[in-house]
């Protein structure tokens, strides 16, 4: 493996904290309804932040596959939307702070990206890690969110609901990194937002809101989310709208609705972070659907 070191520039005015949540939300896997696009955006435009440090995403992304936009301005190229990993400091108005790690997941050499990373959070003294994820499962928009979670060590599972299944799924770095920073004897926290299956390809600002307000939850750093509920109630009147107009549709959501009340508080879970957890088998389908559509969208282009 090449020098992690290499891979990453820290700027030189560091901040002074005392064990930092680090957040690592890294788009393009994992990612239904944009969930963690929506979340990265929501505190980058809602909370003052720094940079802390940059990775080489030149070394990392694959261009091919993954096209950045380019902007012709009619007789001419005028600009290019090129694609970045960097970590932030992000800060909430009464002076706590957690660092923020965005941009594409790396299509290459994720060993040494995350042994980057990890040496980036021993620089800055981090504490505890969450990673933020966002999958498709049986559930209808009409009833409250939720998450399950991963976790490093037991104790940082209390109060999150956790998938209790044994299941080989594709690989990703963020994955890797959780599991790297276990093996270690990190604390790793991954919160995967759930989505309802049949909205999984559009903008789903709720499970957005549900991963801001599990982070600030998780790290005690006060980070709103009035914005994101806006743009969710606006979402679910569209949705609802739509559902009204094709009875197919209305028959899922009334079965979902069903299956989801049925549980009752004591199956979803009590507490905020949790929600209802499908069976093995509702999760085994949807996760096949939604992988062979993360496959198909990124395999590279017939030259």
């Amino acid at each position: 493996m090449l020098d992690p070191t290499s891979l990453y520039r820290l700027e030189d005015d560091l901040p002074r904290l005392v064990e930092p949540p680090l957040v690592v939300a890294l788009s393009g896997f994992l990612d239904a309804g944009g969930a963690v696009r929506l979340s990265v955006a929501h505190l980058l435009e809602t909370r003052e932040h720094d940079l802390v440090a940059t990775f080489d995403v030149d070394q990392l992304h694959d261009y091919r596959s993954r096209r950045p936009t380019m902007t012709f301005g009619g007789n001419d190229w005028v600009s290019y939307d090129a694609p970045a990993l960097e970590l932030h400091r992000v800060r909430d108005e009464d002076g706590g702070s957690l660092l923020l790690l965005t941009g594409p997941e790396p299509d290459v050499q994720w060993e040494r990206f995350t042994a980057a990373v990890w040496q980036v959070a021993d620089a800055l003294g981090v504490g505890t890690t969450i990673v933020l994820q966002a999958a498709p499962t049986a559930v209808p928009h009409t009833r409250p969110g939720g998450v399950t979670a991963s976790a490093s060590r037991p104790e940082l599972l209390e109060g999150y609901r956790t998938w209790d299944v044994e299941a080989q799924v594709p690989g990703h770095v963020s994955a890797l990194l959780h599991l790297r920073g276990s093996e270690a004897g990190r604390d790793v926290l991954s919160v995967l937002a759930h989505v309802p299956h049949y909205l999984a390809g559009n903008d789903y600002p709720d499970a957005a809101a549900v991963l801001v307000r599990t982070l600030s939850g998780a790290t005690g750093v006060a980070l709103p989310v009035d914005t994101l509920l806006e743009a969710a109630s606006v979402t679910r009147v569209e949705v609802d709208a739509q559902v009204a107009d094709s009875p197919e549709a209305g028959a899922v959501v009334r079965a979902l609705e069903e299956q989801y009340d049925a549980m009752g508080d004591e199956g979803r879970g009590t507490s905020a972070a949790s929600a209802f957890l499908p069976t093995a088998d509702e999760l085994g389908a949807e996760f096949e659907r939604f992988l062979a559509r993360r496959d198909d969208e990124d395999a590279p282009p017939q030259e």
